[in-house]
Parts: C-alpha cells; sequence; structure tokens
C-alpha cells in the first residue's frame, strides 16, 4: 500500500463535503499539474492518504482511502487530465498544522514541506504514521 497527500481548498472542497460523499466517495478533479496527474495514475484502490485543507487553515485534517483508480477527469475534454476517486474514513482528531509539520525533524523530508505547491503528492511511511501519532490517532489506519 502506499501513502498520498490530497491538498483542497476549504471553500471549494472541504473535508466535510468529502465526508458527505459516504462509500460511494467522489472525484479528485480538478488537477491540472503533470507530476500531480502522475501520482494519481501510481494509486492503487485500497490507498490512503491525508486530506489536507490548503490556503489558510494549512493543516491535515482527515483520512481517505482510493475507492477508484485512474479515469478520465469528468470536468474536463482535454484527455491529459486524469483523477482518482476517493472516500473519507476518518477526522484527524487533532488537526496537524502545517507550521507543526515543518518544526518536526522527523518530516524534513516530507514533499508538503519541501513542494508546498503539489496538489497530489506521495508520503513515506515513516511521514504517515509520524503525521497519524501528532494528529492524536492511536493506530494509522490501515486500509480494509
Amino acid at each position: 500500500m502506499a501513502y498520498w497527500l490530497f491538498k483542497s481548498e476549504p471553500n471549494a472542497w472541504s473535508w466535510e463535503d468529502q465526508k458527505r460523499k459516504g462509500e460511494a466517495g467522489e472525484e479528485w478533479t480538478g488537477v491540472r499539474n503533470y507530476q500531480a496527474r502522475n501520482n494519481m495514475r501510481e494509486m492503487k484502490i485500497g490507498d490512503l492518504g491525508f486530506f489536507y485543507h490548503s490556503v489558510k487553515e494549512t493543516s491535515v485534517v482527515g483520512i481517505v482511502e482510493v475507492c477508484n483508480t485512474v479515469h478520465p477527469d469528468s470536468t474536463t475534454d482535454d484527455p491529459r487530465w486524469e483523477c482518482v476517486d476517493i472516500r473519507a474514513v476518518t477526522d484527524i482528531p487533532q488537526p496537524v498544522t502545517l507550521a507543526d509539520i515543518k518544526a518536526n525533524p522527523h518530516l524534513s523530508d516530507m514533499v508538503l514541506v519541501n513542494n508546498s505547491r503539489l496538489s497530489v503528492q506521495p508520503v513515506s511511511e515513516q511521514e504517515w504514521r509520524e503525521i497519524c501519532r501528532m494528529g492524536g490517532l492511536k493506530e494509522a489506519p490501515k486500509s480494509p
């Protein structure tokens, strides 16, 4: 299994919006960056990701699961752009801010710290466990 981070501006698509989609999940549309698109091409059903509120809140607020592999993005006719579907798994009890992530030496190599503009990015297993710990999860969630 691989781990990921999905960034969204909460005024465009929030964690609460994601949770309302339930088991069906939702397409992660609108990505127009080749590196982020290529990351989605690597995803498999059951991979887990952090749901990250960007712009003002800048914090990890939830955990999602990839529930459909890469397919054409329904918001464009341009065949270059693809997306995956994700569904909410659980809230992060204590949101983990970007400042907290940057202050943690165990996370200094994290893509979020070094390329904060990338909207879909990989997360290492060690980074996954550390952010889950920081967020108050007793055990890092695993895919069903």
